[in-house]
């Protein structure tokens, strides 16, 4: 059997820090948007960021998901903002999102997807 690399270069990684139990909502709001698939992992935040948060009387769990996100370019945008709006970041203490181009990755690609996109 012949392995072989496949690299993608037009590709975007997202990145949403969310409070605990909100994951699920931003990967069903980015699976309609297109998405095929996300990574889920817990974390635990700590920072100056709680502190001020606690004096203006907002509670800020320590406890966190972190989703991850590997999509196209070209679906970049619209998986961001559904993400964004899944996971109510614009309230005060919820997370963040980000977004960066990827130099380069590869996972496995099926061979009739391959054939399909390199006679284009």
């Amino acid at each position: 059997m012949s392995r072989e690399l496949i690299v993608l270069t037009d590709a975007v990684l997202i990145t949403c820090v969310v409070q605990r139990g909100v994951a699920d909502d931003v990967v069903s709001a980015a699976l309609e948007a297109g998405v095929q698939g996300a990574t889920v992992f817990y974390a635990r935040g700590t920072g100056v960021r709680q502190r001020a948060l606690g004096v203006l009387g907002v509670t800020v769990s320590a406890e966190k998901e972190v989703i991850i996100f590997v999509v196209p370019s070209e679906q970049a945008e619209l998986i961001f903002e559904r993400a964004y709006l899944a996971g109510k970041l614009d309230t005060p203490g919820m997370g963040l999102i980000t977004m960066s181009p990827l130099e380069k990755m590869a996972t496995y690609v099926p061979h009739d997807i391959v054939e399909r996109f390199s006679s284009e």
